[in-house]
């Protein structure tokens, strides 16, 4: 959709990664409306109410800008882990052909059609807690700065960078600058990958 300006902000939406967590809709009724048209109204509210829910919304699928100015990412970068669900990233995220991006949520189930991106699929049947004991750990000389990511063709995420893993309650699992993530679902060591992928005989494009 065309982006939607103010005075202060251009707010963007991006069909595509949007994972219908709702958390728009329940944080600001009055302006993230899906049942009208427009559905984004943000004559409704002001600035800092309205980047506070966008910033709440965790596949990045709404985003802004301020004056002309990307999104600040988050200080720490990490990786939330959903219950039975997919990897919620928050940071300086560099995603394969995409643009820089603060939030984005990625399938650990291994059922998507939207790879990398969680697309809901894992609600028909997917588990995987998303409080597993902590892991090795690394020390961090900072928590910030670009995390890469690349997603292998029949394998795991790669993730390079100062990253986080924490559970669903926020509790730290690990530290680490490099990790490869589990996303074919089949792992004994989520979320990270053991190479079972490759007995399983895991098929799923990096990118739809």
């Amino acid at each position: 959709m065309k982006p939607v300006e103010t005075d202060d902000l251009k707010i963007s939406f991006n069909m595509r990664t949007c994972i219908h967590a709702r958390k728009c809709w329940l944080g600001l009724p009055q302006v993230f409306d899906p049942a009208q048209r427009p559905w984004i109204r943000p004559e409704d509210a002001g600035t800092e109410e309205i980047v506070a829910t966008i910033d709440a919304c965790p596949s990045g699928a709404l985003s802004y800008e301020r004056h002309g100015a990307p999104e600040t990412p988050a200080q720490v970068n990490t990786v939330r882990l959903w219950e039975n669900g997919p990897m919620e990233l928050r940071g300086d995220l560099r995603l394969p052909g995409e643009a820089p991006r603060t939030r984005a949520t990625l399938c650990r189930c291994g059922k998507t059609d939207n790879p990398p991106f969680c697309d809901g699929a894992h609600k028909d049947g997917f588990e995987a807690t998303g409080l597993p004991a902590a892991g090795e750990s690394e020390t961090l000389e900072s928590t910030g700065g670009p995390l890469e990511t690349t997603v292998f063709e029949d394998g795991p995420i790669a993730l390079k960078g100062n990253v986080e893993v924490i559970g669903s309650d926020g509790r730290r699992v690990a530290q680490k600058t490099k990790a490869f993530l589990c996303r074919c679902g089949a792992s004994a060591n989520k979320p990270f990958c053991d190479g079972t992928h490759k007995g399983a005989g895991f098929k799923k494009a990096a990118k739809a």
